[in-house]
């Protein structure tokens, strides 16, 4: 073939590809139209950026979300909406987001929809992903839904959403009670939800069959839903729960002398007084937010996320863990997955740790009693940093996950990625191939074990059972954690060659998960 006529052709290709596009299909939400991109090869048409709820600016912010305007024209669903205003970890020396600040915004509730059937007469499953990120960080645009409508052949629809993140959606106190909406991300979170329940049969999803799936804080929001209105939000909006790494940290009550002195310090750093605090802020522009944002959070313990969900009263009732042992749900059936190393990155190795002394860094409600207590139970686990490193993952990760599945008897299965070092968010590259994290990257690029793994998610979200494979793979049969409490483990050998199996788990991992729920009331959670 000739240089002209390889490149004839690739422009055939490129301008066939351009005719779809502007031939993708407009879907009418009744307040907006929007057409999609449709990718001819995938066969998967994408609307990028759907507007699902009003800028949470000015007088909104801090309430619960509103219903967006009505637009006239067709808007062209092409490009990843701004990210909301991001954060960082907890004591960091630089923000390595700081150079992003011109794809963020305030204004971004904003939904992705990944479909391969728009319109279709038989309605398809549909996952809802919540990107993870500690609740002050992440966005939907990291997240590419039609890989995941590729790799259940065609199978789901898939939607990825955007919340308020940070002070604009997790700041607390009484005065945010009294004048506004608390847990105003996961007021955002519910509200998309409700969304797909409303729109998603006019892009090809069946509202009744829909399995929300999160990473980190992401499957943290996942139990927050599970256990939202004491497990009775009506109407249900989500028959599945798909959690990866669940993220537990301390959930106080609002007017807690933490939260509240949060809100304190962020009225100061605004230049707001104490009368009319809340409405004082409301006028603040969001930049100089952003920046009060920027330096609370990076003044954090390290590894920890100054502003997370609370106890409102209202959307959250009551401590999540004990909601969840009263059997106070949502959803019907529930797959976990966490990382066998999910504490490194959240724990500074080049510390000498007391190990009694850091369980009360990071549980500030405990006393010495309670950080002696906890150095004991983990002193045979090595170092002190390895001993801390099994605090964090433990405490805020791994236990959160079992109080989880214990609420669903009989109905949910556990899975745990060991592939070294196993860390956390190294699971994420096996089902978004495109996602990007500084520092990580796929660990085990094997085609089997991939198949396998990421088989168990979507045969779960279509069918409400990880045997239930969507194609064939060496995964063998997942037993109900329940029944036994037994896991599916993926690792990969010695010999660099995929390790599959179902284990018991740890009875002394159980043990020292009792642990932390007799103290839960201290932790918070």
């Amino acid at each position: 073939m000739t240089f002209k006529s390889l490149y004839t052709t690739l422009f055939f290709l490129v301008s066939l590809r351009a005719v779809y596009s502007a031939h993708a299909p407009v879907v009418d939400l009744g307040y907006a139209q929007y057409q999609g991109v449709f990718d001819a090869g995938l066969n998967i048409t994408s609307f990028l950026g759907i507007r699902y709820a009003a800028p949470p600016t000015g007088n909104l912010r801090w309430r619960a979300p509103a219903p967006p305007a009505k637009v006239g024209g067709i808007q062209v669903a092409s490009s990843n909406p701004l990210q909301c205003f991001q954060g960082t970890f907890g004591a960091s020396a630089t923000n390595p987001l700081a150079a992003r600040d011109d794809g963020q915004s305030e204004d971004c509730l904003f939904l992705s929809v990944y479909s391969p059937a728009v319109n279709c007469e038989k309605p398809l499953p549909t996952i809802v992903w919540i990107h993870g990120g500690g609740y002050v960080f992440g966005s939907a645009g990291e997240f590419n839904g039609a890989e995941l409508v590729d790799e259940s052949n065609r199978k789901v629809v898939v939607v990825t959403i955007q919340y308020r993140l940070g002070l604009f959606g997790f700041l607390a106190g009484k005065e945010v009670k009294d004048g506004g909406a608390l847990n105003a991300g996961l007021l955002d979170q519910d509200f998309a939800l409700r969304w797909v329940q409303t729109n998603i049969r006019k892009f090809g999803g069946d509202p009744n069959n829909v399995t929300i799936w999160g990473q980190s804080a992401g499957a943290g929001s996942v139990l927050q839903h599970v256990v939202a209105h004491n497990g009775k939000t009506l109407p249900p909006l989500f028959k599945a729960a798909i959690t990866s790494s669940t993220f537990l940290p301390s959930q106080y009550n609002y007017d807690d002398r933490i939260p509240q002195t949060l809100f304190n310090n962020v009225t100061t750093e605004a230049g707001c007084t104490a009368e009319n605090a809340l409405d004082c802020l409301r006028k603040v522009d969001g930049a100089s937010l952003q920046n009060i944002n920027l330096n609370i959070i990076l003044a954090g313990f390290f590894g920890t996320f100054t502003f997370v969900p609370v106890v409102d009263g209202t959307f959250i009732t009551k401590s999540p863990t004990d909601l969840l042992a009263a059997g106070q749900k949502n959803g019907n059936v529930l797959l976990s997955m966490t990382n066998a190393n999910e504490g490194a990155l959240f724990v500074n190795p080049s510390v000498e740790y007391d190990v009694a002394q850091y369980v009360q860094q990071l549980f500030p409600l405990f006393g010495a009693k309670e950080g002696a207590a906890a150095a004991a139970i983990y002193a045979s686990l090595g170092s002190p940093l390895d001993q801390v490193n099994a605090i964090m993952k433990e405490s805020i990760f791994v236990c959160p996950t079992y109080s989880l599945l214990g609420a669903f008897p009989g109905t949910s299965f556990k899975g745990e990625y060991a592939v070294p070092p196993a860390l956390h968010g190294d699971d994420v590259f096996y089902y978004f191939p495109s996602f990007i994290f500084p520092g990580s990257m796929l660990q085990f690029n094997n085609t089997n074990f991939i198949t396998a793994f990421r088989n168990g998610f979507l045969s779960f979200a279509v069918n409400q059972d990880p045997n239930a494979k969507l194609v064939p793979s060496i995964t063998p049969a997942w037993r109900k954690w329940s029944a036994g409490q037994t896991e599916m483990i993926f690792n990969r050998t010695e010999g660099d060659e995929p390790s599959i199996t179902a284990a018991p788990t740890d009875p002394a991992l159980i043990s020292r998960c009792a642990f932390w729920k007799s103290l839960r009331q201290l932790a918070a959670q």
